[in-house]
């Protein structure tokens, strides 16, 4: 069964939503088909060119173009990249990016849509006295 949303997360908080329930007008498909086009030449994947790039290596090479669009505050490039993830992988539910010291971790979810991520504080009891 195909996800109703796909969620785009970046270091544990929502930043945007792609409902597939909507139509996509003619221009965006014809946008998409444009991507397709530009990554049948080939992509760069973690630094390493991919002459013929699988679908899974396409979904992992745009997640990267569009967390990093999320990052830069780059909406135009945020909304095309996370369209084209949601028409062309139509189980995917998340998008995860985590900023880290080596640069930003991408993890694509299959198997299960967002859910706000709730932190927990523990306090330590004080010893009792005797």
């Amino acid at each position: 069964m195909t996800a109703q949303r796909l969620t785009v997360v970046l270091n544990g908080e929502s930043q945007l939503e792609f409902d597939r329930g909507k139509e996509l007008p003619e221009a965006h498909q014809a946008a998409l088909e444009r991507m397709d086009a530009r990554m049948d030449q080939g992509i760069l994947l973690d630094s390493r060119p991919i002459e013929r790039p699988d679908a899974l290596q396409r979904a992992r090479f745009v997640a990267g173009l569009l967390l990093q669009a999320v990052q830069d505050g780059n909406e135009t490039m945020a909304a095309a990249t996370c369209t084209w993830l949601a028409v062309r992988i139509p189980h995917l539910q998340q998008v995860r990016g985590v900023l880290r010291e080596d640069g930003l971790a991408v993890d694509l979810v299959f198997d299960r849509g967002y859910a706000p991520e709730v932190k927990l504080n523990f306090i330590r009891p004080e010893r009792l006295s005797s």
